[in-house]
This record gives C-alpha cells, structure tokens and sequence, in this order.
C-alpha cells in the first residue's frame, strides 16, 4: 500500500483552525478548506510512485482489479476529502448521470471551453456524495414542506415576501417550491438586496430556527440565496453522522469538519450564496421540488467492528472503523481498490503508522490489515 501526500484547498470559506488542529499543526492564518485523497486530475495525491493517476494509468487492472475496470473504467470512482467549512459554501444541486451527459454533450457541441465561467458542465458523470461529521457540523438539505417554509418567511413579517408566502399556501408541494424558487431567483437584483437585508435583519432579531439564516447572511449579504436557503431544513449532525445528497437535491455546508466522499466530478449547478455563474433555467430542470425528511443516516454495525454508511450508489462505499485499546488487528483485504483514513488516535495500516489526517491507497487484493486505537475512515467502490 502506498501513504498517501495530500493536496490541502485554501477555498475562501474554509475555516483557519479545523484542518490544523486534526494534523496537528500550527496555522497558518489562512483558511483551509478541504484535503484531497484520489485521483482527481485538479489536484492527485502523492505517492513515492507518483501522483495516484500516474501509478493507476501504469496498470488500471492490478491497481483498481478486474471488475472494477469493467464497471466503471480505467481510474478511480470516487473522490475523498476532508472537508472544514468556516463559513457557508454556496447553495448548489447536482444533475443525475443522463442529465450530466446531454449536458455535457450539448455545451461540448456549443464549443464552450470547459473552464468558462459560465458553462455547467465539466464532465459527463454524476456527483452524488456524502457527508460525514467529525465535529458537530451544520447544513442545509432538500426542501422543507411549503407549510414550514411559509411559517418562516410569514415569521418575518417583511411585507415583500408577503407573496412567497401566499404562493407557499396556494399550490400543491412542488408546485408552490417551484415557483417561489424561481421567484426568488429571478426577481430585480436591487429590490432582492432589500429585501434580503430586510429578512436578514429580523433573522437576527428572532433568532431560535432564524439564527441560521441569520448567520448566511453575514457572510451573503443581498444574496437572493439566503432566501432559497430557508426554503430548506436545516441540520444539525453529530459527529458520527452523516447525510447523503443525491442528483437534485439542493444542499449547502455551514460549518464543521467532516469527511466528504463523492463521485469523481466537477458538476455543480448553484442556486446562491456564491458570485458565480448561476443558471435559472438549467438549474431549475435539475432540481427534485420534493420536500421531506433530510434522512440523516447513522453507520450500519457489521459482525467484523465496520461500520457502514449505506447509499444507493455504486462508486463509493464509506465506512469507519472505532478501534478500541488493545483491539486484535481487522483484516481489511479486499478485491477492490481503498483509501484508508485515520481520523484520530493512532493506528498501523500495513507498514504505515497513520495518525489524524494521515492516509494510504491500498491496490486490489494486497492485504491490508489495521490495529492500534483509533478511527480508520474505509474508502472503496461496490462491484
């Protein structure tokens, strides 16, 4: 297996202290956003074979085996990361596999180069993902049902969102999430502005279930996104929690560190919070107009110790290990390729000694066993 050297993000809403005080270090004033593991052409980890698209482009099939090849091509599914948020990242859905590949198509047939700041889509794969709190860690998930969402904004009492909320009131579930969104999203920037300054001030007067949006604000101010933004529910994680963002559905991080896994993508469509490209139209055709539950998950217990995070989707499969003082070693060989991540205490994964932050890329098939006391982070694919 190979130890992994890590790319750390400076993203501008990354918190300064998180990742630090995980590694161990000092800080450096600046923020630090999220620290990569895999294959992704941006930024590859490291290894003494090269970055990991070198040493996995030298043998797809004894690095990534066989049917995980056959499944999903010559490279790795999926993208880890730890991710420190210090303030919102903007409010964003992502499209389903059809959808990422017509789109794709379509912008490559329009000849928009793909790092234009105002194309969609980088790639032709989906993104769904997952978040995994290692502290107690806030977002924003999916629709609330018209009826929260309406109480809310009525709660403001600012007379221009008066229409949002009779809207809430008058049309069935999607509808009304629908219309009120596109409202929101295309109304005069300037009278937004107001009007956002308006609600964001009585966020902070109310407080209790406003204080989040309060705090969007602060960090937003105008944005017609914090308005969208309480059209959501709101959550809190526990550390050990963990939510999973299917194509669709809108979703934004507050604060908090967490271990993040997706799929192997850069398609993201935004709805605010963000001074980058947001397109209504396409965002409106991608978005899921379902309000419920979040559905917060908690880790499966497996006879062996694992704990896993069940999704619905085949490129990642995240699970943890809590290894307690004096545990026998847990023999985690495996016909598919793994990233394995300490995220506290101290433990050996092979011949590497891993404490918190610290990982290694374990090929198909070579034996991969981990002891000590700590928290082991299993990163790997379903074939």
């Amino acid at each position: 297996m190979d130890r992994l050297d890590n790319t750390i993000r400076p993203y501008a809403w990354g918190s300064t202290t998180a990742i630090p005080h995980l590694l161990g270090v000092e800080p450096s004033g600046e923020p630090q956003a999220e620290m990569w593991m895999g294959a992704h052409p941006g930024a590859p980890s490291r290894t003494t074979r090269g970055t990991l698209v070198e040493v996995i482009a030298s043998d797809p099939k004894r690095e990534l085996g066989a049917e995980a090849v056959a499944k999903f091509g010559p490279h790795l599914p999926f993208l880890l990361k730890i991710l420190a948020a210090g303030a919102p990242l903007s409010l964003q859905v992502h499209p389903d596999l059809r959808q990422a590949q017509e789109g794709y198509a379509d912008e490559e047939r329009s000849g928009i180069p793909v790092d234009a700041p105002h194309r969609n889509y980088k790639d032709a794969n989906h993104k769904p993902e997952l978040i995994c709190a290692l502290s107690e860690f806030d977002g924003l998930c999916g629709f609330r049902t018209p009826a929260e969402a309406a109480d809310l904004l009525a709660a403001l009492d600012v007379d221009s969102l008066k229409p949002y909320v009779d809207l809430l009131h008058a049309r069935s579930d999607k509808a009304a999430l629908r219309e009120v969104l596109t409202a929101i999203l295309t109304a005069d920037r300037e009278e937004m502005a107001r009007t956002v300054a308006e609600a964001a001030a009585a966020c902070a007067r109310l407080g209790g279930e406003h204080a989040p949006y309060a705090g969007i604000a602060h960090h937003h101010p105008g944005d017609p996104g914090v308005l969208a933004a309480i059209l959501l529910n709101h959550v809190r994680l526990r550390a050990g929690e963990a939510l999973f963002l299917g194509a669709g559905i809108p979703h934004a991080y507050l604060s908090g560190l967490g271990v993040e896994i997706m799929a192997n993508s850069d398609n993201v469509l935004r709805c605010g919070l963000t001074p980058k490209h947001v397109d209504v139209p396409e965002l409106l055709r991608v978005v899921r107009f379902e309000a419920g539950d979040p559905g917060v998950l908690r880790p499966a217990a497996a006879p062996d110790g694992e704990e896993v995070y069940e999704t619905p989707i085949d490129e990642f499969r995240l699970s943890r290990y809590v290894l307690p003082e004096g545990a026998t070693a847990h023999d985690l060989t495996m016909g598919t390729p793994q990233i394995l991540l300490c995220t506290a205490g101290s433990v050996h994964a092979g011949e590497h000694e891993l404490t918190a932050g610290q990982s290694v890329f374990v090929p198909a098939g070579e034996k991969a066993e981990v002891s000590g006391a700590g928290t082991v982070f299993r990163a790997t694919v379903v074939v």
